[in-house]
């Protein structure tokens, strides 16, 4: 395995782990993670089928990251979703401030896969 392969695949599991962690942990103490949507997503359901439904999503992008497949989309998805939280909760900075480390590694993998699936799509192979 090349140096490359390494440091990408270390990269798709940190990502992954930020995404893994939330909602497992959710199960357990849901309270500690629902503070962190904003007002104006509360109220349409219940809190805890907003934590558990946004849990699967998480755990889409994370385990979809995580396969190395087409994962253009699914990194700028997750980062945006790490941008907005700490955009959206900015008295937690001091906890957040983390996030925007763990966005700039799942756009950087955007933008590695970019060039990856572009490539792959052109020689009908698949992105590593």
């Amino acid at each position: 395995m090349t140096r490359e392969r390494i440091a990408r695949l270390l990269l798709r599991a940190g990502v992954a782990f930020a995404f893994l962690y939330p909602p497992l942990n959710a199960l357990v103490d849901p309270n500690a993670w629902i503070g962190y949507f904003p007002t104006f997503l509360k109220g349409y359901v219940s809190d805890l089928v907003l934590l558990h439904a946004f849990g699967v999503v998480e755990t889409i992008v994370a385990l979809w990251i995580l396969s190395g497949w087409k994962i253009f989309w699914p990194s700028l998805a997750a980062t945006a979703m790490l941008l907005a939280i700490v955009v959206f909760n900015p008295s937690n900075f001091q906890v957040l401030f983390r996030d925007i480390s763990l966005a700039a590694m799942a756009l950087a993998l955007a933008v590695i896969s970019y060039d990856d699936e572009r490539n792959a799509g052109a020689s009908g192979g698949a992105a590593t």
